[in-house]
């Protein structure tokens, strides 16, 4: 049987079990889809640290670095 690992599992068994969970939860937030604070629809990815694009508007706008809201 093949273990599923998520990104964090290309580290094997380095650096630790927190660390690896640290760096998955960011992860997480900057792949994750978010809500346009104009049109309101849940369209907007991350393109760089801290500048956000939705793909329903088509307008680019700076936020967080990882997420646009905690």
């Amino acid at each position: 049987m093949v273990k599923k690992t998520k990104g964090s599992g290309k580290y094997g068994a380095r650096y630790g079990a927190p660390l690896k969970q640290k760096r998955q939860s960011v992860e997480d937030k900057q792949k994750k889809k978010y809500n346009c604070p104009l049109c309101l629809k849940q369209k907007v990815k991350r393109i760089s640290s801290g500048i956000w694009h939705c793909k329903k508007c088509n307008v680019k706008f700076a936020g967080r670095a990882y997420s646009l809201r905690e």
